[in-house]
């Protein structure tokens, strides 16, 4: 069996607790470091609450270069100021990194762009990967097929998050007594994600389409669900034939025919999508967990593809349906 020397940089926030919590239950993964600046020394479990039974670990207050890969899961503009400043430490290992540093094309950027469903043969060549944001990857593997088809114009898309999606460092908006029975739209048409989602649509079509997007935080923990809306002249049973046919053999992402809801995603590394469309009007709705399939669980996914191994190794997780 193939075993994985795994690191982790920035092992205490939210898509590094997720890493963590993966990585001790993979088959092939031996998790060699986990390192945090401002939690050297503590316990994991004195962070990641839930850890305590589970692991003795502490996290790791230097990182050693005895590894296959490492996951970078800091914070935007962290990855590169560490890549910059002691990549070479690190020469002959994978990496995969969590935040938006590397996500755009730019001279001088090697890392392949982490969306399986799109990238999935350049992944398994790839030294260095960029896993996708995670609306981005709501909003995107909504609008994959139609892409591919040519068929996107103008698109007006509305996606919900969770209180996890803003990271674990304190602000007013995370605060319980602000979220509860709440709701806001936030960088409404000027998301972050806006870049790299036009990026890849311009990858299939040729051109990138008119993606207007408007996010929202909601009154819950984790998990996302986009509508995205736009004209269609093909027929709905062309329009599900499309998306049916494109995602046929990606484990991960499943095109549903009755309604879907976001807690039937939660807690797994899947995209669910379902499809309305009223004459020339269609509606895309995708969902998943922000923190796997929008960023842990995909990392893991892109690892197990590294490395030539099943996509879905580590991955098999139970869904919290009530």
């Amino acid at each position: 069996m193939t075993t994985i020397r795994a690191g982790i940089i920035g092992g205490a926030g939210y898509t590094g607790g997720e890493m963590i919590r993966l990585l001790l239950r993979h088959p092939n993964a031996d998790i060699r470091f986990i390192h945090s600046k401002s939690n050297a020394g503590k316990a994991l479990h004195e962070v990641h609450e839930d850890l305590f039974g589970e692991t003795d670990r502490v996290f790791d207050s230097a990182w050693s270069g005895e590894v296959d890969v490492l996951f970078l899961c800091v914070g935007h503009g962290e990855a590169k100021k560490f890549m910059d400043e002691r990549g070479k430490e690190f020469d002959g290992v994978l990496v995969i990194d969590l935040s938006q540093d590397f996500r755009l094309k730019r001279e001088g950027n090697c890392f392949v762009y982490g969306l399986p469903e799109l990238n999935r043969d350049a992944i398994r060549e790839a030294r260095a990967v960029a896993n996708p944001g995670c609306f981005a990857t709501a909003v995107q593997l909504g609008l994959l097929p139609l892409a591919k088809a040519g068929l996107l114009g103008e698109v007006y898309s509305t996606g919900i998050t969770g209180s996890t999606g803003a990271g674990q460092a304190l602000s007013p908006t995370a605060h319980f007594s602000w979220r509860a029975g709440n709701i806001q739209a936030y960088k409404t048409l000027t998301h972050q994600h806006l870049k790299e989602i036009g990026q890849t649509l311009s990858q299939l079509q040729g051109k990138a389409p008119g993606i207007h997007f408007v996010p929202w935080r909601g009154d819950f923990t984790r998990g996302i669900f986009v509508s995205s809306q736009l004209r269609c002249d093909r027929s709905p049973d062309e329009v599900l034939a499309l998306f049916e046919t494109y995602y046929a053999g990606h484990p991960f992402t499943r095109v549903s025919r009755k309604p879907i809801s976001l807690k039937q995603v939660v807690n797994t590394n899947k995209c669910l999508i379902q499809l309305e469309q009223t004459g020339s009007q269609l509606v895309v709705h995708s969902a998943l967990d922000n923190l796997l399939k929008g960023a842990s669980g995909q990392a893991v996914q892109n690892m197990n593809l590294l490395f030539g191994l099943e996509e879905t190794a580590g991955l098999q997780l139970k869904p919290s349906s009530f």
